[in-house]
């Protein structure tokens, strides 16, 4: 049997606006920006707007489906509500918490290129620090760890303004009109793969249902703060990319392995400070991932989707003590010992699918036409069919490529 101690409510939507936009800002805008505008050149602000609006269909179906069902299983529960099956929501559930797995490996192996600019130690010790650390955290508290989570991700949001003032000045390598010039037919396919390698960037606003049963008002916090995520992403994202491809060369771009610090290094300026912020973003994203697969193996517990006992509450903490030791356990064996050089197109692949079943399902639920509680927020069906073939075609283009 579960355990009677509930979680603990204390997120506002201060708070767990910064937690999301802590959960889609990082490794990808600090690392990923360089790939995207190999493939997309100086079409990247279009790779990142098209990914963006992508993003954008599927955040307010979650939007809804978050009003509607605020528990702590999201994805999988929101398949569950739709078909009312185990195996579906099981397979779902799966999928979310091994992205967020791997991801927070493969950000615990960046970590270490990271550090190795300030501090050297063996590869194995300092991910087996930095992952016991930040289950630690988690284990500490989710008002405490999403405190960090937004202290983490206002550092986060300042390296990129940093980035984004001493740049704007900067000699120009490509002029503004051709960066926002619409892009030629000949160039879409590049545009297509650098939003479908840019979808990786906003991957995480899903991450943020997942803390439903500890928001303070969830049926109209949670979607304001899931919509406040993705805007200020983008807005951010766009920017930066802009930026980029203003002051860099596409080719000098496309090769950096520390694409920010270019910018800065372009600019005239040190690069040691953004790679200071760089760790902080390595750091946030690992550990918003372990909350975030934590909180969704409890909630599966609970529906009893996964074992019983990963549904046990730390009574002094409120939170799932032994599903996150075990997170934390296996994204340390996956960073130790796994190879993940293909990362960001697997795991974007495995979330567009995600997100095609999750907008499925709120298709489904709405032509039930069961009227929802007053508090609920409600969307047009366009939102969630959209939502729908724009992932699907992405995967599809994907694949073909």
């Amino acid at each position: 049997m579960p355990d009677t101690v509930s979680l603990k409510r204390s997120l506002s939507l201060p708070v767990i606006s910064f937690y999301g936009i802590g959960t889609i800002i990082g490794a990808g805008i600090y690392v990923l920006i360089g790939e995207v505008g190999a493939a997309a050149g100086l079409s990247l602000p279009y790779a990142f707007l098209l990914a963006g609006v992508i993003a954008a269909f599927t955040a307010l179906s979650y939007a809804e489906l978050s009003s509607r069902f605020p528990v702590s299983a999201g994805s999988a529960a929101y398949i569950w509500k739709a078909w009312r099956r185990p195996w579906p929501a099981q397979v779902v559930g799966s999928l979310v918490a091994i992205t967020g797995i791997v991801s927070a490996a493969t950000i615990a192996n960046g970590f270490t290129g990271y550090l190795g600019l300030f501090i050297e130690l063996p590869h194995a010790l300092a991910i087996t620090l930095l992952v016991a650390l930040l289950t630690l955290i988690a284990l500490w508290g989710i008002n405490e760890s999403a405190l960090t989570v937004t202290l983490v991700t206002l550092v986060e949001v300042a390296g990129l303004l940093f980035v984004i003032y001493v740049s704007h000045d900067a000699p120009p390598a490509n002029a503004w009109r051709e960066i926002f010039a619409l892009p030629e037919w000949n160039a879409l396919p590049g545009l297509l793969v650098g939003s479908f390698l840019a979808f990786y960037a906003f991957i995480g606003f899903e991450d943020m249902v997942n803390t439903a049963e500890e928001v303070k008002n969830p049926r109209k916090s949670l979607p304001r703060a899931i919509l406040i995520a993705i805007t200020v992403s983008t807005v951010l994202y766009m920017t930066v990319a802009a930026l980029a491809v203003r002051i860099l060369p596409v080719t000098q771009l496309g090769q950096s392995d520390a694409p920010l610090a270019s910018m800065v290094t372009q600019a005239g300026y040190s690069p040691a400070f953004i790679g200071v912020i760089s760790l902080f973003a390595v750091v946030n994203g690992a550990l918003v991932q372990i909350i975030m697969a934590s909180r969704l193996l409890y909630g599966m517990a609970v529906k009893n989707m996964a074992p019983a006992i990963f549904a046990r509450l730390n009574a002094r903490t409120r939170t799932p003590i032994l599903a996150t030791l075990l997170i934390g356990a296996v994204i340390l064996a996956f960073a130790l010992w796994l190879p993940l050089a293909t990362l960001a197109k697997i795991t974007s692949f495995i979330m567009l699918l995600v997100f095609c079943l999750v907008n499925a399902a709120l298709l489904t639920i709405k032509n039930r036409r069961e009227k929802p509680e007053n508090a609920v927020i409600c969307y047009p069906a366009w939102i969630p069919v959209l939502g729908f073939l724009s992932c699907l075609a992405l995967m599809i283009f994907a694949v073909a490529s």
